[in-house]
């Protein structure tokens, strides 16, 4: 699954968070539980719930059989560092 996961980041996703000054890293796979860090302009935008959700979540649903859910893994240093550089 893990392979699976990463390759639709890869193809579908990542490029898209792209588009908009966003990216995505893939954290690890767990039963079924996606773990992603969002990065960029991602990182602390209001929307990036909804992202997660209905856009992140829902393609992986759709391409990967068998995830369940994604998680956003939230490293508040990375977040302020990631601030500072802006």
């Amino acid at each position: 699954m893990l392979e699976d996961v990463k390759g639709v980041i890869e193809k579908d996703i990542r490029p898209l968070l792209e588009m908009e000054g966003g990216s995505i890293e893939l954290e690890g796979v767990e039963d079924g539980v996606v773990k992603v860090r969002l990065t960029g302009a991602c990182a602390g935008c209001p929307m990036s719930q909804y992202t997660l959700v209905n856009f992140v979540e829902a393609t992986l649903k759709d391409k990967v059989p068998g995830v369940k859910q994604v998680v956003a893994t939230d490293d508040a240093r990375a977040r302020f560092e990631e601030l500072l550089r802006r």
